[in-house]
């Protein structure tokens, strides 16, 4: 696997993986949780929302960057991030594994990949943040086994 950076080749594969990444906790989770109303206010054009989203990551002249991991078979994940010179602070927009890499450590190369970049660019501290649910547990165990530090935040909806 090489961890290169991102070109712009790779944004419809890297729209097709996010979508992919995340489709089970908005359709199975999110959905149920919260029900249909809810669901459609705040994440209906969740997909959209993701297209939108991921053309606009890699934008160095505005210290955003993304860097993809690449194997013999193709996009193994990527990972965006961005940094704020003047406050020297990173932070970690987006992190997707394929499901066939999961467990092999790529998010872990790209998360450290990602803070090596940053470092350079000045930054003393990342934030880094996931869900509280059960579809994110992975993601929580990946960043705290990096050394992050949770903190616990809450977040409420109700249909009115």
């Amino acid at each position: 696997m090489v961890i290169r950076p991102f070109v712009q080749q790779d944004l419809t594969p890297l729209i097709e993986l996010t979508i992919e990444t995340f489709r089970p906790f908005y359709e199975d989770f999110f959905r149920t949780l919260v029900g249909e109303v809810v669901f459609a206010n705040q994440h209906g054009n969740w997909r959209d929302d993701y297209r939108e989203q991921v053309a606009g990551l890699h934008v160095p002249e505005q210290h955003a960057y993304v860097a993809v991991a690449e194997a013999e078979e193709g996009i193994a994940g990527y990972v965006a991030w961005s940094v704020d010179p003047a406050r020297r602070n990173g932070s970690v927009t987006i992190l997707a594994v394929s499901a066939t890499h999961r467990r092999h450590h790529v998010g872990t190369a790209l998360c450290e990949h990602a803070f090596d970049k940053m470092r350079t660019l000045g930054a003393e501290v990342v934030e880094i943040s996931t869900g509280g649910d059960p579809f994110h547990a992975p993601a929580r165990a990946l960043y705290e086994g990096l050394g992050c530090i949770p903190l616990p935040v809450t977040v409420y909806y109700r249909q009115l």
